[in-house]
């Protein structure tokens, strides 16, 4: 049985490295000098110079640029956990043909491209004067919500109902019994909407670019653009940059996947 497995392995190992290549690129690259990264972009860098980081850190003022993400991330993700978790607890929970045709049209809008629609939004939140990081963070509710409601409503449906009957029993409102008896029992998917979702935001351009136009307001994605210019693009630069961004991103990612792959199987089997 062993002898069988081992061309599966060795296309595991395959598929691992060609995976793994961009970040080699980038965070080998990342610590050469424009020079060297032009005349050979795959070996590794002559020394290790910490340079391009500390030049990329105060061009892209990080902190101020990080602070700015971390705050249009983390609201997002937060209005987008409650009033997903909601909607797919009133859709599971009261079963009728219209209950079933709105979760269609939920799950129907996944399929609707952000460029068909862009225009249009960016109009009406432009004439609402709502072109800033609030209006954004209602964007991103819009465009998250259909994949966490599906997700939540899976996992809901593996909820029994005689819950909510026997909370109702001891004197507890609607309001109650999701927040205190069923929205605990979503950690697994909550985290698995978190991550996705603060993934999509934190390394999103298209959408700032349209809506955020204050000086300060710049997330990274979109400060990075700082180091691309018309007739010069500071890779090395781009690339130390890229690194330190997406640190945060993995530090979460490596904290919460074992919920992650729980949460997944949860929403997307039940």
């Amino acid at each position: 049985m062993r002898k069988h497995k081992w061309p599966i392995e060795i296309l595991g190992i395959i598929l691992g490295i060609i995976w793994l290549s961009p970040f080699y690129l980038m965070i080998v690259n990342s610590f050469k000098t424009k020079r060297e990264m032009f005349e050979d972009t795959l070996k590794l860098p002559a020394g290790f110079n910490f340079d391009n980081y500390i030049e990329a850190f105060t061009e892209l003022n990080f902190l101020q640029t990080f602070m700015n993400s971390v705050l249009i991330t983390v609201v997002s993700v937060l209005v987008i956990i409650v009033f997903s978790s909601m909607a797919a607890y009133a859709l599971s929970r009261n079963k009728s043909k219209i209950s079933s045709f709105i979760f269609f049209l939920f799950v129907a809008a996944m399929l609707i491209p952000f460029q068909s629609v862009m225009i249009p939004l960016v109009t009406i939140f432009g004439k609402l004067e709502m072109l800033n990081s609030a209006g954004i963070i209602f964007m991103y509710l819009g465009f998250g919500a259909s994949l966490s409601i599906f997700l939540y409503h899976g996992t809901l449906n593996g909820i029994p109902k005689s819950l909510d009957e026997a909370a109702t029993i001891d004197g507890a409102n609607r309001f109650q019994i999701f927040w205190h008896i069923i929205f605990p029992m979503l950690k697994p998917i909550t985290v698995t909407v978190a991550i996705l979702n603060t993934i999509w935001i934190w390394n999103d351009y298209l959408l700032p670019s349209l809506v955020i136009n204050q000086e300060g307001m710049e997330t990274i994605p979109l400060k990075m653009f700082f180091f691309f210019g018309e007739y010069t693009k500071q890779w090395h630069l781009a690339l130390a940059g890229l690194t330190i961004a997406i640190i945060p991103v993995i530090i979460a990612y490596f904290f919460a996947q074992r919920e992650i792959i729980k949460g997944i199987s949860e929403g997307a089997v039940k």
